[in-house]
Protein backbone atom coordinates (compact mmCIF):
# COMPACT_ATOMS: atom_id res chain seq x y z
CA UNK A 1 0.00 0.00 0.00
CA UNK A 2 2.69 2.47 1.06
CA UNK A 3 4.86 1.52 -1.91
CA UNK A 4 1.94 2.09 -4.29
CA UNK A 5 1.26 5.56 -2.86
CA UNK A 6 4.97 6.32 -3.01
CA UNK A 7 5.10 5.34 -6.67
CA UNK A 8 2.09 7.48 -7.54
CA UNK A 9 3.46 10.47 -5.63
CA UNK A 10 6.80 10.38 -7.46
CA UNK A 11 5.30 9.61 -10.88
CA UNK A 12 7.42 11.59 -13.36
CA UNK A 13 4.40 13.00 -15.18
CA UNK A 14 3.41 14.88 -12.01
CA UNK A 15 6.78 16.56 -11.56
CA UNK A 16 8.52 16.69 -14.91
CA UNK A 17 7.66 17.61 -18.51
CA UNK A 18 6.85 14.87 -21.00
CA UNK A 19 9.65 12.55 -22.19
CA UNK A 20 11.78 13.24 -19.10
CA UNK A 21 12.42 10.92 -16.16
CA UNK A 22 14.18 11.12 -12.80
CA UNK A 23 17.13 9.36 -14.45
CA UNK A 24 17.75 12.54 -16.46
CA UNK A 25 18.39 14.39 -13.17
CA UNK A 26 20.92 11.98 -11.71
CA UNK A 27 24.35 13.39 -10.87
CA UNK A 28 26.89 12.81 -13.63
CA UNK A 29 29.96 14.39 -15.17
CA UNK A 30 30.47 16.63 -12.15
CA UNK A 31 26.98 18.13 -12.46
CA UNK A 32 24.81 17.96 -9.32
CA UNK A 33 21.00 18.15 -9.34
CA UNK A 34 18.42 18.83 -6.63
CA UNK A 35 17.05 15.73 -4.87
CA UNK A 36 14.04 15.33 -2.58
CA UNK A 37 16.25 13.69 0.06
CA UNK A 38 18.20 16.96 0.37
CA UNK A 39 15.27 18.51 2.21
CA UNK A 40 15.43 16.11 5.16
CA UNK A 41 18.04 18.38 6.70
CA UNK A 42 15.58 21.29 6.92
CA UNK A 43 13.65 19.80 9.88
CA UNK A 44 16.63 19.51 12.26
CA UNK A 45 17.80 22.91 10.97
CA UNK A 46 14.37 24.34 11.84
CA UNK A 47 14.77 23.23 15.46
CA UNK A 48 18.29 24.65 15.43
CA UNK A 49 16.76 27.96 14.30
CA UNK A 50 14.43 27.83 17.32
CA UNK A 51 17.42 27.38 19.63
CA UNK A 52 19.35 30.20 17.93
CA UNK A 53 16.26 32.39 18.13
CA UNK A 54 15.93 31.80 21.88
CA UNK A 55 19.58 32.69 22.41
CA UNK A 56 19.28 35.75 20.17
CA UNK A 57 16.17 37.04 21.92
CA UNK A 58 17.73 36.48 25.34
CA UNK A 59 21.25 37.81 24.81
CA UNK A 60 20.83 40.27 21.93
CA UNK A 61 17.23 41.48 21.57
CA UNK A 62 16.55 41.94 25.29
CA UNK A 63 19.64 44.12 25.95
CA UNK A 64 18.87 46.02 22.74
CA UNK A 65 15.35 46.70 24.04
CA UNK A 66 16.91 48.16 27.16
CA UNK A 67 19.21 50.41 25.13
CA UNK A 68 16.27 51.67 23.08
CA UNK A 69 14.25 52.26 26.26
CA UNK A 70 11.43 49.89 25.35
CA UNK A 71 8.97 50.22 28.24
CA UNK A 72 5.82 48.39 29.13
CA UNK A 73 2.48 50.11 29.44
CA UNK A 74 1.07 49.93 32.96
CA UNK A 75 -1.63 47.25 33.13
CA UNK A 76 -4.21 47.00 35.87
CA UNK A 77 -4.60 43.39 37.02
CA UNK A 78 -7.96 41.71 37.42
CA UNK A 79 -8.88 40.96 41.01
CA UNK A 80 -8.86 37.17 41.64
CA UNK A 81 -12.41 35.85 41.23
CA UNK A 82 -13.02 32.09 40.86
CA UNK A 83 -16.43 32.45 39.18
CA UNK A 84 -15.27 34.90 36.53
CA UNK A 85 -11.97 33.08 35.99
CA UNK A 86 -13.77 29.79 35.34
CA UNK A 87 -16.04 31.42 32.76
CA UNK A 88 -13.07 33.19 31.16
CA UNK A 89 -11.05 29.98 30.81
CA UNK A 90 -13.81 27.54 29.86
CA UNK A 91 -16.50 29.54 28.05
CA UNK A 92 -15.53 32.87 26.55
CA UNK A 93 -13.13 35.77 26.97
CA UNK A 94 -15.79 38.10 25.54
CA UNK A 95 -19.05 37.41 27.41
CA UNK A 96 -22.33 38.58 25.93
CA UNK A 97 -24.55 40.98 27.85
CA UNK A 98 -26.76 38.14 29.13
CA UNK A 99 -23.65 36.31 30.37
CA UNK A 100 -22.41 39.46 32.10
CA UNK A 101 -25.67 39.83 33.98
CA UNK A 102 -25.63 36.15 34.95
CA UNK A 103 -22.02 36.40 36.15
CA UNK A 104 -22.88 39.54 38.09
CA UNK A 105 -25.43 37.61 40.14
CA UNK A 106 -23.12 34.60 40.65
CA UNK A 107 -20.05 36.57 41.61
CA UNK A 108 -21.70 39.26 43.67
CA UNK A 109 -20.16 41.99 41.50
CA UNK A 110 -21.97 44.75 39.65
CA UNK A 111 -22.35 44.53 35.87
CA UNK A 112 -19.78 47.31 35.44
CA UNK A 113 -17.32 45.49 37.69
CA UNK A 114 -17.72 42.28 35.66
CA UNK A 115 -17.13 44.14 32.40
CA UNK A 116 -14.06 45.84 33.86
CA UNK A 117 -12.75 42.50 35.18
CA UNK A 118 -12.92 40.92 31.71
CA UNK A 119 -11.20 43.91 30.10
CA UNK A 120 -8.34 43.71 32.59
CA UNK A 121 -8.13 39.92 32.34
CA UNK A 122 -7.89 40.05 28.53
CA UNK A 123 -5.16 42.69 28.81
CA UNK A 124 -3.20 40.40 31.13
CA UNK A 125 -3.12 37.72 28.43
CA UNK A 126 -1.93 40.10 25.74
CA UNK A 127 1.76 39.78 24.84
CA UNK A 128 4.15 42.23 26.42
CA UNK A 129 5.88 44.97 24.47
CA UNK A 130 9.22 43.29 25.14
CA UNK A 131 7.98 40.02 23.60
CA UNK A 132 6.87 41.88 20.48
CA UNK A 133 10.19 43.71 20.25
CA UNK A 134 12.18 40.50 20.62
CA UNK A 135 10.19 38.74 17.89
CA UNK A 136 10.54 41.70 15.51
CA UNK A 137 14.29 41.88 16.20
CA UNK A 138 14.76 38.21 15.37
CA UNK A 139 12.79 38.40 12.12
CA UNK A 140 14.51 41.66 11.13
CA UNK A 141 17.92 40.06 11.59
CA UNK A 142 17.06 36.96 9.59
CA UNK A 143 15.30 38.76 6.73
CA UNK A 144 18.11 41.28 6.34
CA UNK A 145 20.80 38.59 6.27
CA UNK A 146 18.67 36.40 3.96
CA UNK A 147 18.10 39.30 1.55
CA UNK A 148 21.81 40.15 1.39
CA UNK A 149 22.72 36.46 0.96
CA UNK A 150 20.01 35.97 -1.66
CA UNK A 151 21.21 38.88 -3.72
CA UNK A 152 24.77 37.55 -3.49
CA UNK A 153 23.52 34.20 -4.80
CA UNK A 154 21.64 35.54 -7.84
CA UNK A 155 23.01 38.98 -8.76
CA UNK A 156 25.79 37.55 -10.95
CA UNK A 157 23.53 35.03 -12.69
CA UNK A 158 22.24 35.67 -16.24
CA UNK A 159 18.63 34.87 -15.27
CA UNK A 160 18.66 37.78 -12.82
CA UNK A 161 18.76 40.13 -15.82
CA UNK A 162 17.01 38.04 -18.48
CA UNK A 163 14.08 36.00 -17.20
CA UNK A 164 14.10 33.76 -20.27
CA UNK A 165 17.37 32.37 -18.94
CA UNK A 166 15.37 30.91 -16.04
CA UNK A 167 14.15 28.16 -18.36
CA UNK A 168 17.17 27.73 -20.61
CA UNK A 169 17.88 24.00 -20.72
CA UNK A 170 15.18 23.21 -18.15
CA UNK A 171 15.00 20.84 -16.35
CA UNK A 172 18.60 19.78 -17.01
CA UNK A 173 20.00 22.60 -14.88
CA UNK A 174 22.70 21.72 -12.38
CA UNK A 175 22.57 23.07 -8.83
CA UNK A 176 25.20 25.36 -7.34
CA UNK A 177 26.33 25.02 -3.69
CA UNK A 178 25.17 28.60 -3.00
CA UNK A 179 21.69 27.73 -4.28
CA UNK A 180 21.61 24.61 -2.10
CA UNK A 181 22.33 26.51 1.11
CA UNK A 182 20.03 29.39 0.21
CA UNK A 183 17.16 26.94 -0.21
CA UNK A 184 17.95 24.91 2.92
CA UNK A 185 18.21 27.99 5.15
CA UNK A 186 15.06 29.67 3.80
CA UNK A 187 12.97 26.49 4.05
CA UNK A 188 14.27 25.72 7.54
CA UNK A 189 13.39 29.24 8.69
CA UNK A 190 9.81 28.96 7.45
CA UNK A 191 9.48 25.57 9.15
CA UNK A 192 10.62 27.25 12.39
CA UNK A 193 8.03 30.01 11.93
CA UNK A 194 5.31 27.39 11.48
CA UNK A 195 6.46 25.48 14.58
CA UNK A 196 6.49 28.62 16.74
CA UNK A 197 3.37 30.35 15.42
CA UNK A 198 1.20 29.11 18.30
CA UNK A 199 3.49 30.72 20.89
CA UNK A 200 4.29 33.87 18.92
CA UNK A 201 2.30 37.09 19.20
CA UNK A 202 -1.12 36.27 17.78
CA UNK A 203 -2.45 38.81 15.29
CA UNK A 204 -5.75 39.29 13.55
CA UNK A 205 -4.39 37.68 10.38
CA UNK A 206 -3.38 34.52 12.26
CA UNK A 207 -5.11 32.24 9.74
CA UNK A 208 -3.60 34.10 6.80
CA UNK A 209 -0.16 33.74 8.40
CA UNK A 210 -0.61 29.97 8.66
CA UNK A 211 -1.74 29.81 5.02
CA UNK A 212 1.27 31.91 4.01
CA UNK A 213 3.78 29.72 5.88
CA UNK A 214 2.27 26.48 4.55
CA UNK A 215 2.05 27.82 0.99
CA UNK A 216 5.65 29.06 1.18
CA UNK A 217 6.92 25.70 2.47
CA UNK A 218 5.03 23.83 -0.25
CA UNK A 219 6.21 26.24 -2.95
CA UNK A 220 9.86 26.10 -1.89
CA UNK A 221 9.76 22.30 -1.55
CA UNK A 222 8.01 21.74 -4.86
CA UNK A 223 10.32 24.09 -6.73
CA UNK A 224 13.22 22.05 -5.34
CA UNK A 225 11.68 18.70 -6.34
CA UNK A 226 10.87 19.90 -9.87
CA UNK A 227 14.19 21.76 -10.26
CA UNK A 228 12.52 25.16 -10.47
CA UNK A 229 15.54 26.45 -8.54
CA UNK A 230 16.29 29.50 -10.66
CA UNK A 231 12.72 30.79 -10.37
CA UNK A 232 12.67 29.86 -6.68
CA UNK A 233 15.74 31.92 -5.79
CA UNK A 234 14.27 34.95 -7.55
CA UNK A 235 10.98 34.60 -5.68
CA UNK A 236 12.63 34.18 -2.27
CA UNK A 237 14.92 37.18 -2.71
CA UNK A 238 11.97 39.28 -3.88
CA UNK A 239 10.00 38.45 -0.73
CA UNK A 240 12.92 39.16 1.61
CA UNK A 241 13.45 42.60 0.04
CA UNK A 242 10.66 44.26 2.04
CA UNK A 243 10.19 42.05 5.11
CA UNK A 244 13.20 43.38 7.01
CA UNK A 245 11.92 46.95 6.54
CA UNK A 246 8.60 46.10 8.17
CA UNK A 247 10.28 44.42 11.13
CA UNK A 248 12.63 47.36 11.66
CA UNK A 249 9.66 49.76 11.60
CA UNK A 250 8.00 47.65 14.30
CA UNK A 251 11.15 47.75 16.43
CA UNK A 252 11.29 51.55 16.33
CA UNK A 253 7.55 51.72 16.98
CA UNK A 254 7.93 49.67 20.17
CA UNK A 255 10.84 51.91 21.21
CA UNK A 256 8.69 55.01 20.73
CA UNK A 257 10.74 56.44 17.84
CA UNK A 258 7.65 57.59 15.94
CA UNK A 259 9.29 59.64 13.17
CA UNK A 260 11.83 56.92 12.41
CA UNK A 261 9.09 54.29 12.41
CA UNK A 262 6.90 56.34 10.06
CA UNK A 263 9.73 57.07 7.64
CA UNK A 264 10.76 53.42 7.46
CA UNK A 265 7.11 52.44 7.03
CA UNK A 266 6.82 54.72 3.98
CA UNK A 267 9.86 53.03 2.42
CA UNK A 268 8.48 49.59 3.32
CA UNK A 269 5.07 50.35 1.79
CA UNK A 270 6.69 51.52 -1.46
CA UNK A 271 9.00 48.49 -1.67
CA UNK A 272 6.18 46.08 -0.79
CA UNK A 273 3.80 47.44 -3.42
CA UNK A 274 6.49 47.56 -6.13
CA UNK A 275 7.84 44.07 -5.44
CA UNK A 276 4.65 42.18 -4.49
CA UNK A 277 2.04 43.90 -6.68
CA UNK A 278 4.15 44.87 -9.71
CA UNK A 279 7.35 42.86 -10.11
CA UNK A 280 5.98 39.55 -8.80
CA UNK A 281 2.81 39.33 -10.92
CA UNK A 282 3.97 41.15 -14.06
CA UNK A 283 7.55 39.88 -14.26
CA UNK A 284 8.06 36.74 -12.18
CA UNK A 285 4.60 35.17 -12.62
CA UNK A 286 4.64 36.14 -16.29
CA UNK A 287 7.95 34.28 -16.47
CA UNK A 288 6.58 31.14 -14.76
CA UNK A 289 3.26 31.10 -16.66
CA UNK A 290 4.25 31.89 -20.25
CA UNK A 291 7.94 31.20 -20.85
CA UNK A 292 7.88 27.47 -19.97
CA UNK A 293 5.22 26.84 -22.63
CA UNK A 294 7.77 27.78 -25.29
CA UNK A 295 9.79 24.71 -24.27
CA UNK A 296 7.28 22.00 -23.31
CA UNK A 297 3.52 21.36 -22.97
CA UNK A 298 1.91 22.21 -19.65
CA UNK A 299 1.98 19.41 -17.06
CA UNK A 300 0.71 18.95 -13.50
CA UNK A 301 3.79 20.48 -11.88
CA UNK A 302 3.44 23.57 -14.05
CA UNK A 303 -0.17 24.08 -12.98
CA UNK A 304 0.55 23.30 -9.31
CA UNK A 305 3.49 25.70 -9.06
CA UNK A 306 1.55 28.56 -10.58
CA UNK A 307 -1.50 27.81 -8.44
CA UNK A 308 0.62 28.20 -5.31
CA UNK A 309 1.96 31.46 -6.74
CA UNK A 310 -1.63 32.68 -7.10
CA UNK A 311 -2.29 31.78 -3.43
CA UNK A 312 0.69 33.86 -2.35
CA UNK A 313 -0.32 36.71 -4.60
CA UNK A 314 -3.81 36.71 -3.08
CA UNK A 315 -2.28 37.06 0.38
CA UNK A 316 -0.12 39.92 -0.89
CA UNK A 317 -3.23 41.74 -2.08
CA UNK A 318 -4.85 41.23 1.33
CA UNK A 319 -1.80 42.62 3.14
CA UNK A 320 -1.48 45.48 0.64
CA UNK A 321 -5.02 46.49 1.63
CA UNK A 322 -3.94 46.66 5.29
CA UNK A 323 -0.82 48.62 4.36
CA UNK A 324 -2.86 51.14 2.37
CA UNK A 325 -5.19 51.59 5.36
CA UNK A 326 -2.19 52.34 7.54
CA UNK A 327 -0.84 54.74 4.91
CA UNK A 328 -4.14 56.62 4.93
CA UNK A 329 -3.86 57.04 8.71
CA UNK A 330 -0.34 58.33 8.30
CA UNK A 331 -1.41 60.86 5.66
CA UNK A 332 -4.20 62.12 7.90
CA UNK A 333 -1.76 62.61 10.76
CA UNK A 334 -2.64 59.57 12.87
CA UNK A 335 0.01 57.30 14.34
CA UNK A 336 0.82 54.35 12.08
CA UNK A 337 -0.21 51.07 13.67
CA UNK A 338 -0.21 47.50 12.49
CA UNK A 339 -3.78 46.80 11.38
CA UNK A 340 -3.25 43.16 12.33
CA UNK A 341 -2.68 43.95 16.00
CA UNK A 342 -4.99 43.14 18.86
CA UNK A 343 -5.28 46.53 20.54
CA UNK A 344 -5.05 47.09 24.27
CA UNK A 345 -8.40 47.72 25.95
CA UNK A 346 -8.76 50.59 28.40
CA UNK A 347 -10.97 50.93 31.44
CA UNK A 348 -13.34 53.88 31.73
CA UNK A 349 -15.72 55.68 34.05
CA UNK A 350 -14.60 55.19 37.66
CA UNK A 351 -10.98 54.40 36.72
CA UNK A 352 -10.68 57.48 34.56
CA UNK A 353 -11.97 59.61 37.42
CA UNK A 354 -9.49 57.98 39.81
CA UNK A 355 -6.60 58.49 37.40
CA UNK A 356 -7.60 62.12 36.95
CA UNK A 357 -7.50 62.66 40.73
CA UNK A 358 -4.54 60.52 41.77
CA UNK A 359 -2.49 59.89 38.63
CA UNK A 360 -1.86 56.53 36.97
CA UNK A 361 -2.60 53.44 39.02
CA UNK A 362 -0.99 50.02 39.24
CA UNK A 363 -3.15 47.53 41.11
CA UNK A 364 -4.86 50.39 42.89
CA UNK A 365 -1.70 52.29 43.83
CA UNK A 366 -0.21 55.41 42.19
CA UNK A 367 2.88 54.95 40.01
CA UNK A 368 5.57 57.48 39.27
CA UNK A 369 5.34 57.43 35.49
CA UNK A 370 2.89 56.39 32.85
CA UNK A 371 4.25 55.55 29.44
CA UNK A 372 1.12 55.37 27.34
CA UNK A 373 1.93 53.99 23.92
CA UNK A 374 0.02 52.61 21.05
CA UNK A 375 1.77 49.37 20.35
CA UNK A 376 1.93 47.06 17.40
Amino acid sequence: MFQTLYSYFWWERLWLPANLTWADLEDRDGRVYAKASDLYITLPLAFLFLVVRHLFETYVATPLAGLLNVKEKVRLKATPNAVLEKFYAATSKHPKQADVEMLSKKSGCTVRQVERWFRRRRNQDRPSLLKKFREASWRFTFYLIAFIAGMAVIVDKPWFYDLREVWKGYPIQSMLPSQYWYYMIELSFYWSLLFSIASDVKRKDFKEQIIHHVATIILISFSWFANYIRAGTLIMALHDSSDYLLESAKMFNYAGWRNTCNNIFIVFAAVFIITRLVILPFWIMHCTVFYPLDLYPAFFGYYFFNFMMVVLQSLHIFWAYLIIRMAQKFITGKVVEDERSDREETDNSEEEEEVAKNGPLSNGHPVLNNNHRKTD
